[in-house]
């Protein structure tokens, strides 16, 4: 103790004797350094979220999906959809969320997984499936993404997270300000489907565990990713949100059989009768999915009229801003970077040499979500049909 007393005086004394000039230099790389360090813990600071601020994000985001792409006013069928997707996530790692399952109204095959417990199917998607291991398969996948927190880690790695926290002001009200701002960077990681690799992996990897679990056939995921690249095969680019190349897609399936072979992964239950009788639709073929104008795909209002889009060389601009910053940048706190991207995607689709059909389908007009409540007592009779 009087060791440290004794260097803390001779640096004092040091520092008196020193020309004042040296002095003041020296405090200021001081101030500057400390300055930094609390600059750098206050980014990290915003990046950790309580379990209220996620849910927050992510009703922001499960918003602008339905503005999107309006919601599927059948009770029945959401009601089916959520007794499924319920069981799978008692059975995850975060049973008490607030659970929320909402049916997209659009013809375009996909799902997104919104923080804080806000799992999006398409009606498209339903169709596409053809039982209820399929769908546990695709459930247990979006149930996964939110468990393991993947899109909060995605913002947490941005380098454009600055961008938001830079715009916000301080206080609650500026975490609030903040929270929404992170949700449009949110949305455009969702709408482009740009999680990792990693991150699908082990979405697959632990969607197809609890599937098994509840008593499900565990290769319900590869059938839906055999379907998805089949029905990719005459598209010329990357179809948006699941549907990844053909190699990677190949890949996923192949690791799925791998896991359940050393997992030793038995369930049987398909339920074939019980979801046709709730999902009595078809999906159309990629090449009748109808898209949005060019410019409309992607804004969170879904509203965009033709004409309206910005000029040519506008969306080319905002692209490059978007490259030059990378990532979750600027121009993704603005929608620049979605709005750019789903004007070429759109356009594309539209000239039938490419595209994202899917993510880029046009959507219904009712945005309102419908308020499923479930009993125990259902969730236990739903529970006992699960039988292989």
């Amino acid at each position: 103790m009087k060791a440290a007393a004794f260097v803390l005086a001779a640096v004092f004394v040091a520092g008196i004797a020193a020309p004042a000039r040296a002095q003041l230099g020296g405090l200021g790389k001081i101030k500057g350094a400390a300055d930094k360090a609390i600059d750098t813990k206050s980014k990290i600071d915003d990046m950790n979220f309580t379990d209220a601020e996620e849910k927050q994000l992510g009703e922001q985001v499960s918003l602008k999906l339905r503005d999107r792409f309006g919601v599927y006013q059948d009770e029945k069928v959401t009601k089916y959809v959520t007794l499924v997707g319920t069981i799978l996530a008692q059975s995850s790692t975060r049973p008490t969320l607030d659970w929320k399952f909402i049916v997209l109204d659009t013809d375009g095959v996909n799902a997104y997984a919104a923080p804080g417990g806000f799992v999006h199917v398409t009606r498209g998607l339903l169709g596409m499936m053809k039982n209820e291991a399929e769908l546990a398969g695709v459930l247990g996948h979006e149930i996964t993404h939110i468990t393991a927190k993947h899109t909060i880690r995605a913002i947490q790695k941005s380098k454009g997270i600055s961008a938001a926290s830079d715009l916000s002001g301080t206080g609650a009200s500026g975490r609030t300000q903040f929270i929404t701002k992170l949700s449009g960077m949110a949305f455009d990681k969702l709408f482009e489907g740009e999680f990792s690799r990693e991150d699908e992996n082990e979405s697959d990897k632990i969607g197809t565990q609890i599937s098994n679990k509840v008593g499900y056939l565990p290769s319900g995921i590869a059938d839906v990713l055999r379907k998805i690249d089949a029905r990719n095969a005459a598209n010329t680019s990357r179809n948006g949100g699941w549907f990844a190349s053909h190699p990677d897609t190949k890949d996923r399936i192949d690791k799925n059989g791998k896991q359940i072979s050393s997992e030793k992964l038995a369930s049987k239950a398909t339920v074939d009768s019980r979801y046709k009788s709730f999902i009595t639709f078809d999906a159309k073929a990629i090449t009748e999915v109808t898209t949005v104008d060019d410019g409309a795909s992607g804004l969170s209002s879904g509203s965009k009229k033709k004409g309206d889009e910005p000029k040519a060389a506008d969306a080319k601009k905002a692209e490059e801003d978007k490259s030059k910053k990378g990532g979750f940048g600027a121009g993704s706190v603005t929608g620049g970077k979605q709005q750019a991207a789903s004007q070429q995607a759109s356009s594309a689709g539209a000239r039938g040499v490419g595209g994202a059909p899917d993510r880029d389908a046009v959507g219904g007009s009712n945005k309102s979500a419908l308020g499923i409540k479930l009993t125990p007592a259902e969730l236990e009779t739903f529970k006992k049909g699960i039988v292989g």
